[in-house]
């Protein structure tokens, strides 16, 4: 409704303001007129003013949108713009991303992005960042001396390694030595849990073979075990094995009695892979002999470890003592995520730099260490060009208990003829 369609109204209000008009007039002439005529209209005028007004403003309240419409239109087009699928170039990111980052966003971001890090130049499993290392091993110190071999003195021993007393089993060949010294075997025991290690116990026919044909042997007992220093951590999730036992190279080198240009390495099991990582990083070790060895490269270290007898599809190894495995793959990712920083750790990728041709020997019985590891880093050996011998043990267990006098007769056989009669270097 309008207040032109209103004339009778309109008219009264007229009236009224004529009234008061002419009342006015009277009032400068000094006249006063008498209203009592028009007083009964007014609250009838009142009335219908107010209806008036009140059309009028139902008639502006159809024609403009209510606030709350104006809101829900608002909350609708803000909405699209907050999700981060479809953010605008010159957005403002959400306020609890940029302002008060929680710890979970931190840790959720972190694991997704380190799958895909970078190359692995300053990962200590990495070959290059062995490489890079000074080993300067220390003085031998004779901690006991023990009943003798057969032609040999035996000695408890100790030197340093990063610092830690490293403890071992020290044989010296008696007799004349030769003009330029004694040959060198240094002996990497396999698996024993640290807190059952003892050093003159365990591989004593073993080093035996050795120490009687004239060369210096040393058995080191490794960190955390025996008496030693410091923490048993494994032979594959770090490289503290493989540090002790290149000081105590270097402890060797030192001997008056040892020839520092001729030293070999004999390796069991785990004693194996740390024999194999210290002939790609140090060029003094003229050969090695590998019984049984964990020698896979680490992607095959993840599958085929622990294969069930005759199965299609290997078995992961357990997680019990090999949570490394875990800790590599949350930190690097898998090998196929990131094949660069797998590479990067196994000697297996860098034979073409062995120091010295490798014999290998393992049982096909063997239930600790598959024996197919042997057969695939023959090949591997091979395929590099490097000189590698490989003798399998139908039936045999991890140890070779079955044909330990003829493994032991190759393994000497070996050394004399790369080690101890090797022509001069250079």
């Amino acid at each position: 409704m309008q207040l032109r369609s209103l004339g009778p109204v309109r008219e009264l209000l007229h009236a009224l303001a004529g009234v008061r008009e002419g009342e006015a007039c009277d009032l400068r002439s000094g006249q006063k007129r008498n209203l009592s005529s028009y007083t009964p209209l007014l609250p009838v005028a009142f009335l219908l003013l107010a209806l008036a007004l009140g059309a009028a403003a139902c008639s502006r309240s159809a024609a403009t949108p209510p606030p709350t419409a104006v809101l829900a239109q608002v909350k609708e087009t803000a909405t699209p713009v907050v999700p981060t699928a479809t953010p605008a170039p010159t957005q403002t990111p959400a306020p609890t991303a940029t302002q008060t980052p929680s710890p979970t966003a931190t840790s959720t971001a972190t694991p997704t992005a380190t799958p895909t890090l970078t190359p692995t130049p300053f990962s200590t499993l990495s070959i290059e960042w062995m490489r890079r290392q000074s080993f300067s091993g220390s003085d031998l110190v004779i901690e006991q001396q023990l009943d003798p071999g057969r032609n040999y003195s035996r000695y408890v021993a100790s030197y340093k390694s990063e610092g830690l007393k490293i403890y071992g089993l020290l044989t010296v060949p008696n007799g004349a030595k030769p003009a330029t010294g004694w040959p060198i075997i240094v002996f990497n025991h396999g698996y024993i849990p640290p807190d059952q290690y003892r050093t003159t116990e365990r591989y004593v026919a073993y080093q035996d073979a050795f120490a009687a044909s004239g060369y210096i042997t040393f058995k080191s007992d490794y960190r955390g075990h025996g008496s030693s220093e410091g923490r048993a951590t494994g032979g594959y999730g770090n490289v503290d094995y493989t540090i002790d036992v290149l000081n105590v190279l270097a402890s060797l080198k030192r001997l008056k009695d040892a020839d520092p240009n001729r030293i070999g390495m004999w390796g069991h099991s785990m004693g194996g892979s740390v024999t194999l990582r210290a002939m790609v990083a140090s060029k003094d070790i003229k050969a090695g002999v590998i019984w049984a060895g964990v020698v896979a490269s680490y992607p095959d270290l993840l599958t085929r470890w622990r294969v069930t007898p005759n199965a299609t599809t290997p078995t992961p190894p357990p997680t019990g003592g090999r949570r490394w495995t875990a800790e590599l793959v949350a930190l690097y990712g898998t090998p196929e995520q990131n094949p660069a920083f797998w590479a990067s750790i196994s000697p297996n990728s860098y034979l073409k730099d062995l120091s010295g041709p490798i014999q290998l020997h393992h049982g096909t019985a063997d239930t600790s260490v598959p024996y197919e590891f042997s057969v695939t880093l023959e090949k591997q050996l091979g395929e590099a060009g490097q000189y590698q011998e490989l003798f399998t043990y139908p039936g045999d267990d991890h140890n070779i208990s079955r044909n330990l006098a003829v493994a032991l007769q190759r393994s000497v056989a070996f050394f004399d003829k790369y080690v101890k009669n090797a022509p001069p270097s250079g």
